[in-house]
């Protein structure tokens, strides 16, 4: 049995989720990523120091999660992190009245559908242990409060997602797992294309809600710690 937190960041395979796992090594974790494609995945983790391995995860597959969280239960007994970093379709340039309908349904199968279903599958992983951390990896383009015209099934599926982080932290209150919502800013990655920050600045906001005390917040918005307006 694994000594060592344990911890799942999905869509990790570059970018964010890859950073974000690099961090958590680096803090001690065993670092689980999740990836659709487990060849790229492996060759990812080779590149990171520290205890870091490939798993097969796509989370618009049905019944993917469950599978990934029988094999976590198998192998480790518990999840302490669980980083639902998966997202598609930054539909800049779109507009909601041109709907393009076939975006719209993948974006919401993997921002929304995809974390509620991971985040379901690993829940009572995260409980087993009494201090679990949920994080949902969202954007403040899914802020009511800003939002604006522009990448439609972005941004409703972030708020969707925002929605989502609210009902999970209400309904595991009380278990020891926190859950909150980051927005990692501007992050210059594939998805976020060229100009933006650091992607290590960016992930280093995911893990510090990955690492929040027994005591810290639950069921609210951050970037870089700091709270954003829903």
């Amino acid at each position: 049995m694994n000594t060592h937190k344990v911890a799942l960041v999905t869509g990790a395979n570059r970018g964010i989720g890859l950073e974000t796992g690099r961090q958590l090594a680096a803090l001690g974790f065993t670092v689980l990523l999740g990836v659709r494609d487990l060849a790229k995945g492996e060759a990812a983790a080779k590149g990171l120091d520290g205890r870091v391995e490939a798993i097969a995860l796509d989370v618009a597959a049905p019944d993917a999660a469950a599978r990934a969280a029988d094999d976590v239960q198998r192998r480790f007994g518990r999840l302490d992190v669980l980083i639902n970093n998966a997202a598609i379709h930054y539909d800049t340039g779109s507009r909601a009245l041109q709907a393009d309908w076939t975006v719209i349904r993948e974006a919401f199968e993997t921002n929304v559908f995809g974390a509620w279903r991971v985040a379901a599958a690993f829940a009572p992983l995260l409980g087993a242990g009494g201090h679990g951390r949920l994080v949902n990896v969202s954007s403040e383009g899914g802020s009511l409060a800003s939002m604006d015209a522009g990448a439609p099934a972005y941004s409703t599926s972030k708020a969707t997602l925002n929605a989502l982080t609210r009902v999970l932290a209400a309904e595991l209150r009380g278990s020891g797992v926190l859950v909150n919502a980051i927005c990692p800013g501007w992050v210059a990655t594939d998805m976020g294309g060229p100009g933006g920050r650091p992607v290590a600045q960016g992930a280093a906001g995911i893990v510090w809600a990955a690492t929040l005390p027994d005591d810290g917040p639950t069921g609210g918005f951050f970037r870089d710690g700091k709270r954003l307006p829903w």
